[in-house]
């Protein structure tokens, strides 16, 4: 008859000389490990066990050490399954890693298999049947080739990606200074009576701008390989990332892809390009001018919505204006950037002026000063008194500007005005966020880190540590995002509250012994989980340490260290303090003739270090919690089942039965030296 554990690939035995613990990490169905050591004390309280192999979960490796045998079955996982999820990402690399280490949506599993998987598995079985020989072999250079040109999918993490966008933000700053540019190359000759452009400063803005299209162009080849977060994917403050190359394309193209394609068409230098070949403007017919204006109008305010974001830019808390500072120049570069445009608008409206004289023929002197600014040879001073003066009128809402009668004018004047005010309430709006807070729950944030501090001040705590509590808070923060989810779930109904629960918490069937539980127990031991956090370097469990909760890690990394040094990692899905659950359930299992099995243990102490590598967000189980359960439920541990599973999986049992195995497998050597001894004598 076959066991019911006949898929574990581990003894119960106690093996004295066991492999590695990393290279049994390829055979096992999964990387939880035993991390502790139940006591068992018929004279003493406390007694320590020696290692006893992992637990079971339904974790599966990414990838297979070898292949396996024909004659053997092979579980395939499903696609869907986590650990086959972002292989794209894997086979990426660097550009595949996630390097923010507040982040609460990538895998962590990234970095260690991405180190594993190599670049170079990119399939060939495409080529098998359709050339050959050298036709074959030009095929395959020339797919690597390619290969080798085109990035793998990216990471938004990523240090690249990060660099990179740190890059388009510095660039596009610049390109949304150089589209008013333009307006400033027609300058006025008083003496010729002609209008001009200046043609040096012509080259250098048509080169610059082509520089920043062709910047924003290989960004918009990149956005075709970048991965994303489906937004129905987000739980627990976290989300999944998309990696397959047809649907980030079929997002991209869905959202922002044609604004994109409108911001990068160079129609600011094909328009002046036209005009500096033209007969210096003059012969441009009044609708031709009118629509090249409304063209750059149109290119221009699209590129603004897309590109303001960009520059704002968030904070790893997901926070802008975090500071006053920040506020402040953000403020300063938004009234900048609309006296910009309006020196620009006032300009051109002057060139326009000067035009309507020229083509009249008017011999009357005209002394407004932006007709006299027209003639300046200089672009500077063209550009800064434009600068100045759209700037003192937006901050003054055009109080001493007095149009004529012309309508463009007065329309002008009234934009102005408007433009002032909203860039007035503007100002007022976000200072008054500002000093108010941005919300409640961050202003609670910032009095709980002054509080912290002031204490740590208060206690003289030493600088290492003040900096882990700071980055302890950060952290929480930004997994937590400011929200007591207890507090959420106490107005919610609780059928609606077990429905949630079982949505965030799926990964308690990963432990063998939850999997074979009814949903009536798991709902219980739901309702007292609870959220943590740990910081890089965290140590979770220590050796001859207590253990007094289970920790089922939902993102990040921790590894655990055995007595011989050997390093096991355990990332999302795993589970430590596993032992806890079996020690809990052995104080109240029963035998098979109905009597209660009652454990002499006070205590359970861990042979093991466990702390984190990264940043981790897990949920914890008190010792307390797992009592009441068993407490609670303990009819149910009268099933076969269960009892089977218990068995396996404590290390008590473990250890009587290869107590018992030992001391058969001595009295059966014994007996066989016995038996040999007399022959060997016979024959001498």
């Amino acid at each position: 008859m076959a066991s019911p554990n006949e898929k574990d690939d581990f003894p119960i035995l106690l093996i004295p000389e066991s492999p590695p613990s990393r290279a049994r990490a390829f055979t096992s169905s999964n990387r939880s490990v035993s991390l502790l050591n139940p006591t068992f004390g018929f004279e003493e309280s406390i007694v320590n066990l020696g290692y006893t192999g992992p637990l079971r979960t339904q974790r599966r490796p990414l990838y297979s050490a070898r292949r396996p045998d024909s004659s053997s079955t092979v579980d395939v996982p499903p696609e869907d399954d986590l650990v086959m999820k972002n292989t794209n990402l894997l086979r990426s690399g660097q550009l595949g890693m996630c390097n923010d280490p507040y982040c609460t949506t990538c895998p962590s599993y990234y970095i260690r298999q991405a180190a594993q998987l190599h670049t170079s598995r990119a399939s060939t079985s495409r080529f098998h049947t359709a050339l050959y020989d050298d036709a074959r072999g030009w095929a395959k250079g020339f797919a690597s080739f390619v290969r080798r040109c085109v990035p793998g999918i990216m990471n938004p993490h990523s240090k690249f990606v990060q660099g990179w966008t740190a890059f388009l933000a510095i660039s596009s700053f610049f390109a949304i200074f150089i589209d008013p540019l333009f307006l400033f190359l027609v300058l006025i000759r008083h003496k010729e009576k002609c209008i001009e452009v200046d043609l040096p400063m012509t080259k250098a803005l048509v080169s610059l701008r082509s520089i920043w299209d062709f910047i924003f162009f290989i960004n918009i080849l990149l956005q075709f390989r970048l991965a994303y977060v489906a937004p129905e994917s987000r739980i627990v403050g976290a989300g999944q990332l998309v990696d397959k190359p047809g649907k980030i394309a079929h997002n991209y193209i869905r959202g922002k892809f044609f604004l994109d394609l409108l911001i990068v068409l160079p129609i600011p230098q094909l328009v002046t390009l036209w005009m500096s070949r033209s007969e210096l403007g003059l012969s441009i017919p009044e609708s031709e001018k009118h629509f090249i204006r409304t063209i750059l109008l149109l290119q221009y305010i699209p590129k603004l919505h897309r590109l303001l974001p960009l520059l704002a830019g968030q904070t790893p808390t997901g926070f802008i204006f975090e500071s006053a500072w920040a506020n402040f120049v953000i403020n300063l570069l938004t009234f900048m950037l609309a006296g910009h445009v309006v020196g620009s608008c006032w300009y051109v409206s002057g060139l326009q002026r000067v035009q309507d004289c020229l083509l009249n023929a008017s011999n009357n002197s005209v002394e407004f000063a932006i007709i006299n600014l027209t003639t300046q040879s200089s672009f500077f001073t063209r550009y800064s008194y434009s600068l100045f003066w759209g700037f003192q009128q937006i901050s003054t809402l055009a109080g001493n500007l007095s149009p004529s009668y012309s309508e463009w004018e007065v329309y002008f004047t009234m934009g102005i005005i408007g433009l002032g005010l909203l860039l007035f309430a503007r100002l007022i709006g976000n200072m008054h966020n500002f000093l108010q807070a941005l919300d409640r729950r961050r202003m609670e944030m910032m009095l709980r880190r002054r509080d912290a501090e002031q204490w740590m001040s208060h206690r003289l705590l030493p600088e290492n540590i003040r900096k882990r509590v700071r980055e302890a808070e950060r952290f929480n923060w930004a997994a937590t995002r400011g929200v007591n989810e207890e507090l959420l779930f106490e107005n919610m109904p609780e059928d609606l509250q077990r429905e949630i629960k079982r949505h965030l918490f799926k990964f308690l069937k990963k432990v063998r012994i939850f999997s074979l539980m009814d949903e009536s127990i798991l709902d219980s031991i739901r309702g007292r989980l609870k959220q943590r956090t740990y910081i890089r370097s965290s140590t979770v469990l220590h050796r001859g340490g207590l253990v007094e909760k289970m920790v089922f890690i939902v993102r990040g990394e921790m590894e655990s260290i055995g007595e011989d040094g050997s390093v096991l990692p355990l990332s999302e899905g795993d589970v430590c303090g596993e032992e806890l659950l079996t020690w809990c359930l052995e104080r109240s299992s029963i035998n098979p003739d109905g009597r209660r099995i009652k454990m002499l243990s006070k205590r359970l102490v861990s042979n093991r270090n466990v702390r984190c590598v990264t940043n981790v967000e897990a949920f914890s189980l008190s010792v307390a919690d797992l009592e009441d359960v068993t407490s609670l439920f303990s009819r149910f541990l009268r099933s076969h089942r269960v009892q089977g599973a218990i068995r396996y999986e404590s290390p008590y049992w473990r250890l009587q039965a290869a107590l018992r195995i030992q001391v058969a497998w001595r009295y059966r050597k014994k007996r066989l030296q016995r038996l040999y001894t007399p022959q060997s004598s016979y024959n001498i």
